[in-house]
C-alpha cells in the first residue's frame, strides 16, 4: 500500500471513491468540477505556486497490486484567510442569586471564529473493504510525515472537523434543533454550501447571540461534541496523537474540533530522519514503521517492518522500490503506534 500526491489522472478514481462516501464527507462530492479543481489546487500546492492561504494538499492511497485508489486524505494549509471560519465555542453562562438562593451554571453556545488560521486535516476517506491491516493508520497518519518535513507549508495549530452524529439518511439532530430555524433548507445543503465557499449566509442568518442549549432538543445536546459512529475510530487514532477537543463543534452537526499544535503531533514530535540499510527480509523482531521518501513534488509512504540498528533503518528491496529510493538514500520514518 503506497501514499503519494493525487495528480489529474486520478479523477475518474476518485469520483468513484466519492460516489460511496455518503452524506456527511462535505469535502469529498462526487462532483467532477470540484474534485477536479482540487486535484490542481493539490500540484499548484506542492509546486509552491500557491500561498499559505490558498494551499491545499491532497494524498490518495494506492494498492500496489491492483493499480487502485482505494483512499484520499488532504490538508488545507491555514483556515479562514479569505473567507470567515465559523466555529461554536461550548461555554458556560453562570446564573446567580444569593438572595433567592439561585445558582445556574447554564452551557451556552457561543459563535467564534477562534480557530481561523489554523491548518485543517480533512478529506479523510478509505473504502470500506480496506479498513484493515493498518491502511486506516497508514492514510491519516502519512500527512504528519509531509508536515513534519516541510513544516513551513503549514500553520501552528493543526485541527480536524470530525463528523458529527447524523443517522443513515443524513439527518442531524443538532441541525435539526437549530439550524433550521434560522436557514430553512436541510443539513446537507447548507453544510455542502459552506463549503463550497458560499460563507456570508453564515454570518446574515446565524443568531448573533449565545445559544443557551436548554432550548434544544435532548437529541441535539447529545449529539454536543460526539462523533458519527463511523468516525470513532478516525477520532481515536487522532487522539491517540495528541489531538484533543477544547469546546469547538460544528456550525452544522455540532461534530467536535479536535486540536494540537504542530510540533506536538506525535508522529511529527518522534518522527526522525534515517540513513537506508538494504535488506533481503523484514527482521521478526521488529516493528510497523511509518516511512517517507522525503521529497516533495514525489512525497511517498509506506508501511515498512523494521528495527533500527545505530540510527540506521533497515528496509527492503520492495520497500525502497515503491518510495522510489535507491540503497543510499534518507527517509524520514516513525513508528505507526504511539505505543512502540
Amino acid at each position: 500500500m503506497l501514499i503519494r500526491p493525487i495528480v489529474p489522472a486520478d479523477l475518474e478514481a476518485l469520483l468513484a471513491l466519492a460516489a460511496t462516501a455518503g452524506v456527511g464527507v462535505t469535502t469529498l462530492q462526487p462532483n467532477p468540477e470540484r474534485l477536479s479543481a482540487r486535484i490542481q489546487t493539490s500540484n499548484l500546492s506542492l509546486h509552491g505556486q500557491l500561498d499559505l492561504a490558498d494551499a491545499s494538499y491532497l494524498f490518495v492511497l494506492e494498492d500496489d497490486d491492483s493499480q487502485q485508489i482505494v483512499g484520499i486524505c488532504g490538508v488545507e494549509a491555514a483556515l479562514g484567510l479569505h473567507d470567515t471560519w465559523y466555529n461554536y465555542r461550548v461555554g458556560l453562562s453562570v446564573h446567580a442569586s444569593r438572595e433567592m438562593q439561585i445558582y445556574k451554571q447554564l452551557p451556552t453556545l457561543f459563535l467564534t471564529s477562534d480557530l481561523t488560521g489554523s491548518s485543517e486535516l480533512c478529506s479523510l476517506f478509505l473504502k470500506p473493504t480496506y479498513r484493515r491491516d493498518g491502511n486506516g493508520a497508514l492514510l491519516s497518519k502519512s500527512r504528519f510525515l509531509f508536515m513534519a518535513e516541510f513544516p513551513d507549508r503549514f500553520s501552528e495549530r493543526v485541527i480536524a472537523e470530525m463528523r458529527g452524529v447524523s443517522d443513515e439518511t443524513g439527518r442531524s439532530p443538532f441541525w435539526e434543533s437549530l439550524g433550521r430555524h434560522f436557514f430553512t433548507m436541510d443539513f446537507a445543503k447548507a453544510d455542502f454550501l459552506s463549503y463550497v465557499g458560499s460563507k456570508s449566509f453564515i454570518a446574515e442568518l446565524m443568531p448573533k447571540h449565545p445559544i443557551y442549549t436548554c432550548f434544544l432538543s435532548d437529541e441535539a445536546r447529545a449529539a454536543l461534541g460526539h462523533v458519527h459512529p463511523a468516525t470513532e475510530p478516525a477520532r481515536a487514532l487522532l487522539e491517540s496523537e495528541g489531538f484533543r477537543y477544547q469546546g469547538y463543534v460544528d456550525i452544522f452537526d455540532a461534530g467536535p474540533s479536535l486540536e494540537c499544535s504542530l510540533a506536538d503531533i506525535r508522529a511529527i514530535k518522534d518522527s526522525a530522519v534515517f540513513p537506508v540499510l538494504p535488506v533481503a527480509t523484514e527482521p521478526i523482531d521488529g516493528s510497523v514503521w511509518l516511512v517517507s521518501n522525503r521529497s516533495l513534488t514525489d512525497f511517498r509512504v509506506t508501511l515498512a517492518v523494521s528495527l533500527p540498528q545505530d540510527g540506521i533503518l533497515p528496509l527492503t528491496s520492495e520497500v525502497l522500490t515503491r518510495l522510489n529510493l535507491t540503497h543510499d538514500a534518507t527517509v524520514r520514518a516513525v513508528p505507526l503506534s504511539a505505543k512502540v
